[in-house]
């Protein structure tokens, strides 16, 4: 019995021992045993105000237009501004398809300013001015699409392209020429050009419309 009852009082010892042990303070502890000296710590924490909380970014997807008007009338318009409606370029021509002043006076336009400032404006000034050229040049349309002219493939949207170039009066000496009048701007884009780099869209949905102008409210 008293074997027992020593036996209880040294494990209740122990015990207390054990959890008086945790209860030491840091200045009672020697922690130099646990030194970092001499080792190569490879890593850095940044302070609370060093780190960047990355902002949810929205994905934009743009939709492949393909061969479409749309598609036309995109690639068309990033060749000659890069899609900026606000852009007047060193030859006074302006907007997202660089119109000048005597082509909105045909379709028209009279104040440029307002034709500069509003987007909706420039784009029915382009479906416009399309559909004049459609009509002014049907007949080169019918007599040259599908055929080469001078290794040009010929198509309806390319002849509208480069009408929008050059005015439709040079594109007609390029092809009834045979391709041997070409015009060129002052940037040096060529008719033949724009009749290559705009071939085979899809046009078809434009109407000829002879003498076509913009009705807006000025």
């Amino acid at each position: 019995m008293m074997k027992k009852l020593l036996f209880s009082i040294s494990i209740i010892s122990i015990a207390c021992l054990l959890v008086s042990w945790g209860f030491l303070s840091k200045n009672s502890y020697d922690f130099s045993y646990y030194s970092t000296d001499g080792l190569e710590l490879n890593y850095l924490v940044p302070f609370e105000e060093d780190i960047i909380v990355e902002e949810e970014v929205e994905l934009v997807v743009y939709p492949y237009l393909g061969k479409t008007y749309m598609g036309f009338r995109e690639a068309l318009a990033f060749k000659e501004s890069r899609g900026d409606y606000f852009i007047i370029n060193d030859f006074g021509y302006m907007g997202k398809y660089q119109f000048g002043r005597a082509t909105l006076n045909l379709i028209g336009i009279k104040d440029s300013k307002l034709f500069l400032n509003n987007p909706k404006l420039q784009e029915t000034a382009f479906k416009t001015y399309t559909a004049r050229n459609k009509w002014v040049l049907q007949r080169d349309i019918k007599r040259f699409s599908g055929t080469y002219v001078n290794g040009v493939y010929i198509t309806e949207s390319g002849i509208l392209a480069a009408a929008h170039l050059a005015g439709p009066g040079n594109v007609k000496k390029f092809l009834r020429s045979g391709g041997q009048d070409v015009f060129t701007d002052g940037f040096g884009t060529s008719v033949r050009y724009y009749l290559k780099k705009f071939s085979g869209y899809d046009t078809s949905h434009i109407l000829p419309i002879k003498n076509a102008k913009v009705i807006y409210k000025g």
